[in-house]
């Protein structure tokens, strides 16, 4: 008997089994085969005739390429620990990762580039986002706050948002697993006019600032082999001008935050990963 067992019963698997199976469009044979087992196998699994070892629940997960989180929930809901860490943020094991954002923000630099969680929480920001930000209510920026809502709220970017319409199609797509904070945001956002908006090979962030226009392409980087699940939720947005103008505009906002912050503090430091908001994790 498999001594890493939990006692609490397996009589979540099958329907989050058949659940996963079924959003990958896989048949039982094609995961059977993943897996390296057969398919009368998997049918008894999901039919909860048979019960699996943690070992076969983990071959399952991966052969269904789960995200941490998921693979650890699979394995929950099979009534096994979790294999993978979630570490905090803040905490040692990650501090190789805090250094690679703050290096990854600032060599970003003139353009705006900010760190966020699955949820969307602002983890960390380089100084150009200040004129991405600039004119929104406070309890909508900063460490903490919700990108996306400060994307769509009508006290954060939608006034100053050209295509609205377009950018926040883009946004709510991105929200399919928070109902709740889609619901709230799909309220803001108008119907799409006749125009598409589109550079004809993406949709841009068409913001007004007192630079003049904005015209931001915006780009998702990740840790592509991240096993800790805080870290494989982690998203590096950097925005990228679009056009000579844009550029010509963050250039000069990007001096005008340096020579202030000189004068005022005496250096330009991206800020930090916050220190005030710690991921739970599992010892």
């Amino acid at each position: 008997m498999d001594s890493s067992r939990a006692e609490t019963p397996v009589a979540g698997l099958p329907g989050a089994l058949r659940e996963h199976r079924t959003r990958h469009h896989l048949s039982q044979l094609d995961l059977a085969l993943r897996a390296g087992t057969t398919q009368r196998h998997l049918s008894f699994i999901e039919s909860g005739r048979s019960v699996p070892g943690r070992t076969m629940v983990v071959r399952l997960g991966e052969s269904l390429e789960l995200s941490p989180r998921d693979l650890n929930e699979l394995l929950l809901s099979a009534g096994y620990a979790p294999v993978l860490p979630e570490s905090s943020l803040d905490g040692p094991e990650l501090a190789p990762v805090r250094t690679a954002i703050d290096h990854l923000l600032r060599g970003h630099m003139p353009y705006p580039a900010l760190v966020v969680d699955r949820a969307g929480t602002l983890i960390a920001a380089n100084p150009a986002v200040g004129l991405i930000t600039e004119g929104a209510a406070p309890e909508l920026v900063g460490p903490g706050s919700n990108v996306y809502r400060l994307a769509l709220h009508p006290d954060g970017l939608a006034p100053r948002v050209r295509n609205l319409a377009e950018w926040a199609r883009h946004i709510l797509a991105r929200l399919g697993h928070q109902a709740d904070l889609r619901a709230e945001l799909a309220a803001y956002v108008p119907e799409p006019g006749p125009s598409a908006g589109v550079l004809g090979f993406a949709v841009p962030l068409r913001l007004r600032s007192r630079f003049g226009d904005l015209c931001l392409m915006t780009t998702v980087t990740t840790f592509a082999t991240a096993v800790d699940v805080t870290l494989s939720e982690l998203k590096l947005e950097a925005f990228l001008p679009a056009d000579a103008a844009t550029a010509e505009a963050l250039s000069a906002a990007a001096a005008e935050t340096a020579a202030a912050t000189s004068v005022e503090a005496g250096g330009g430091a991206v800020p930090e990963v916050s220190r005030g908001r710690r991921a739970p994790g599992r010892r």
